[in-house]
């Protein structure tokens, strides 16, 4: 019998690469830290024939897009102490994106993992998410790296937003998707990557949620992490589970 917890944690970081074994080791141990139910990584730069090298004690299921060209990569580990089962998967070649539906303690679930190019991002996301549109429903969580700041308080220089992240937007609208961390923290700025190059902080790594589970979303945050030259993201949700059956 598992033991149902009241909740679910996923967890979200751009790892910036996990080519070196030290680099392997040290993120295994944070996320062995952190604990989480689910966690994604984005830029694994993991090719194919080395994504066998991502392995955590406790995160047996590790699910994969990988780039033969050793860059992007994202994943997707589930831990050993959840009764996960996986239904259907869908990935790019690029490893840009890896979605799964399936179901956590017996109640669907789907999960999208993005790592969005630098160049062209909220278009690209946009139609990713045109392209996934019938897979999309109110238990879907979508995360990832959209290097994309979607509101001006998401950037120190609080620099308008432009016409791309404006038809995002929209698009998230029009899907119920809701930024998870805005919706929950409408005054806070938080920042998720500094930018070297333009001086400034960005809140570009999202955690995005169907607004009809607005009240299951129990806690958002952020969350520093050493080991990256991205924060990552942190949520709580409220999995109500009749854990009563069998027990």
């Amino acid at each position: 019998m598992v033991v149902v917890g009241p909740h679910i944690s996923i967890l979200t970081l751009n790892v910036n690469g996990l080519n070196s074994p030290i680099k392997r080791h040290r993120v295994a141990g944070w996320i062995k830290e952190q604990d989480p139910t689910i966690c994604c990584l984005q830029e694994t730069h993991l090719s194919p024939k080395d994504k066998h090298r991502l392995r955590v004690k406790g995160w047996r299921t590790i699910l994969q897009a990988n780039n033969e060209q050793k860059k992007a990569g994202v994943a997707i580990l589930i831990s050993d102490k959840v009764d996960f089962k996986a239904k259907q998967i869908k990935k790019d070649k690029e490893g840009q994106y890896i979605m799964i539906k399936g179901t956590l303690h017996q109640e669907d679930i789907t999960l999208i993992n993005i790592y969005a190019p630098n160049t062209g991002a909220p278009k690209f996301v946009k139609q990713l998410l045109i392209e996934l549109k019938e897979d999309i429903n109110n238990n879907t969580i979508i995360v990832g790296d959209l290097n994309t700041p979607l509101t001006p308080m998401d950037r120190t220089s609080r620099q308008k937003i432009n016409k791309e992240i404006i038809e995002l937007n929209e698009k998230l609208d029009q899907m119920d998707l809701i930024d998870i961390y805005r919706t929950l923290h409408p005054k806070t700025a938080g920042y998720t990557f500094f930018s070297s190059a333009h001086g400034t902080f960005s809140r570009i790594d999202h955690i995005l949620g169907n607004k009809a589970n607005i009240n299951k979303y129990k806690r958002v945050e952020i969350i520093s992490a050493i080991i990256s030259d991205h924060n990552a993201m942190r949520l709580e949700i409220n999995h109500k589970k009749k854990a009563e059956k069998g027990a």
